[in-house]
């Protein structure tokens, strides 16, 4: 039994799957207090929230199993990977596809029940990620632009969940507005996150052919263009403020960490070292989840 969590853990990326979870989670409480102080909705129907966790998790846990049938040959070829389920050949990946699939039809259906909306969205996110951002990944560097597509998806799938369905009582173009932004903000956010991830592994990936540093490989290029891509989302964290749904706490947290994770980027520019990436990268796994909460808390409606 052991074994069997171990193995499912590794099959679905349980860590990614969770902060993906948390993302949408975190942001659906974001639209249900505007729900709240505009008079839609009496409370957080905390029933929904419950379902779009567990929807959520299955269908990020199927397009993470996707991409490990379709990667299946590649991952026994990385140190990182081989010890995955189907790899290590204790799971098929005929096994690895219902699994799959049953936690994508799942998923689906329950985040379905939200709204339209939140399971079109899901299933879109399902295709992009294990059908077009996989297979590029062997092919170009583009491959980091349309994962961050499906990256940033979740805070928006969080929030239409809560407000989806509500264009009959002429809220849209606002709710529509806050859901574009954090989409904005986690999708910027993606491309310092990945490129200090493949900084760290690219000796890994080499070995799979992977290429998702913008040079395809280690150079000055590679960390000018991850240090750039921190400065620009300063600004970019501060649209909730400059738009009025976000106060000056936010603003305040974003400059901060916005700061913090430019400077280890810049460490990185200078340094040109794995010390220096893995700053980055560890910034990186913290900068979103703070950003979200602090604007949940400092939201204004």
């Amino acid at each position: 039994m052991k074994q069997f969590f171990s193995d499912f853990s590794k099959l679905i990326k349980f860590r990614l799957t969770f902060l993906v979870v948390f993302s949408a989670s975190v942001t659906f409480l974001i639209g249900s207090k505007i729900q709240i102080d505009r008079g839609i909705a009496a409370g957080i129907n905390w029933d929904n929230w419950l379902i779009l966790i567990v929807g959520g998790f299955l269908v990020t846990g199927a397009a993470n199993c996707f991409n490990e049938i379709i990667e299946v040959d590649l991952d026994k070829l990385m140190t990182r990977t081989k010890d995955r389920p189907m790899p290590a050949g204790r799971m098929t990946t005929g096994q690895g596809l219902v699994l799959g699939l049953i936690m994508g039809i799942a998923g689906t259906w329950l985040l379905g029940k939200l709204n339209l909306e939140t399971g079109l969205i899901s299933v879109f996110s399902i295709l992009l990620y294990a059908f077009a951002y996989t297979p590029l990944k062997q092919k170009s560097p583009i491959s980091v632009f349309v994962g961050a597509i499906p990256g940033a998806l979740p805070p928006l799938i969080g929030y239409i969940a809560a407000i989806g369905g509500q264009s009959e009582i002429g809220y849209v173009p606002v709710d529509y507005q806050i859901a574009i932004i954090l989409f904005l903000i986690q999708f910027v956010w993606q491309f310092p996150h990945f490129w200090s991830i493949a900084w760290v592994l690219d000796d890994d990936y080499k070995k799979a052919g992977f290429r998702l540093l913008p040079t395809k490989k280690r150079d000055k290029t590679s960390a000018v263009f991850t240090f750039i891509s921190t400065l620009i989302l300063i600004p970019v964290s501060l649209l909730p403020t400059f738009l009025g749904f976000g106060g000056f706490y936010i603003a305040g947290v974003s400059i901060i960490a916005g700061i913090a994770f430019s400077y280890f980027a810049y460490q990185m520019m200078v340094k040109m070292d794995l010390p220096s990436a893995r700053k980055v990268m560890f910034c990186s796994f913290f900068y979103i989840p703070l950003v979200q909460l602090v604007l949940l808390f400092d939201l204004i409606v």
